[in-house]
């Protein structure tokens, strides 16, 4: 009997499975005419993916898993890395059987809102409200200690609107040099806009950007013998710096691709990865014929002239 079509009875996930490793990653389950079946996130790859073959399942999840005749992965460093990189991949891609699960709602955002005098803030749910979205972030905790950066860092409000509206005098942020105080005036509007284009900045990843911006009003202010706001512009860029020297990637300013080969035994494989405003998209698996003797190198320049050209 012939499996139906879209299905495959010959995948080997025994034998899938020794290949995997057990660290943090994105899988993506494909049917038997390449259709996508399924994208998830994984703390540990091989538990993960073996678990859909090694315990009893949902009927859903049964009929998903009778249908996969290959499985790809993307090893991450970490969980959360994993778990932005599966939210981007369902948004883009929409796999049959994610869409029963969570979408954009379930994650939190740093929102940005509309104005005169923005505010920053927690948001998880529907983008009714205009202004900037910034994430998804892996979790709340995450999301509010970048926060708390931000307020130390750049002095954005992050009260609510009906907080704000309502102020006589400072609240305790502004004492502890949280906010700058633009309920009761304390600030002009181009102070405040200037911050809020740091910390958009920063969001965005270009944090190089806000340190050059931030080292040209500290010599300024020094020239002008302004030296308490030197030093404040001088503890900003030291802080910058040392959360630069704790990423593992910088945010890219533009679109890239990133391939990847490798080749022996007259077999070779090649994995594209799309990069698109800084946001790490997914990869592409090639499979490409070639000779005993061909290298990686030989293989990847005639990959980019079929690919491209």
């Amino acid at each position: 009997m012939q499996p139906a079509h879209g299905e495959s009875a010959a995948f080997d996930h025994k034998a899938f499975l020794k290949t995997l490793t057990g660290r943090p990653g994105v899988y993506r389950m494909l049917d038997g005419d390449g259709n996508l079946l399924y994208v998830g996130k994984a703390r540990d790859l091989r538990r993960r993916v073996g678990s859909y073959f090694t315990r009893s399942l949902n009927r859903r999840i049964q009929s998903m898993v009778s249908r996969v005749a290959h499985i790809e992965v993307t090893v991450t460093h970490t969980e959360a890395e994993a778990l932005i990189l599966e939210n981007n991949l369902i948004k883009s891609l929409k796999p049959r059987y994610n869409i029963l699960l969570r979408d954009d709602k379930s994650y939190p955002y740093i929102f940005l809102s509309d104005g005169e005098f923005p505010r920053l803030g927690f948001h998880r749910g529907a983008k009714r409200i205009r202004g900037r979205y910034f994430g998804p972030y892996p979790n709340v905790g995450s999301l509010r200690e970048t926060l708390q950066l931000l307020q130390k860092l750049f002095p954005v409000r992050q009260c609510e609107e009906s907080f704000y509206r309502n102020r006589s005098r400072p609240c305790l942020q502004y004492q502890i040099k949280r906010c700058s105080a633009p309920c009761v005036g304390l600030v002009t509007r181009e102070a405040y806009a200037g911050d809020v284009r740091d910390a958009t900045l920063f969001l965005e990843g270009k944090a190089t950007e806000v340190i050059d911006g931030l080292v040209r009003r500290m010599e300024q202010a020094a020239q002008a013998l302004e030296y308490e706001q030197a030093a404040r512009y001088r503890d900003q860029v030291a802080t910058l710096k040392r959360i630069q020297e704790r990423q593992y990637i910088t945010g890219e300013r533009g679109d890239l691709d990133i391939i990847a080969c490798a080749a022996g035994g007259g077999i070779s494989c090649i994995q594209l990865f799309f990069i698109r405003n800084g946001r790490n998209l997914g990869n592409k698996v090639f499979y490409p014929q070639s000779r005993d003797e061909e290298r990686a190198e030989a293989i990847v320049s005639a990959f980019i002239a079929q690919y491209y050209l």
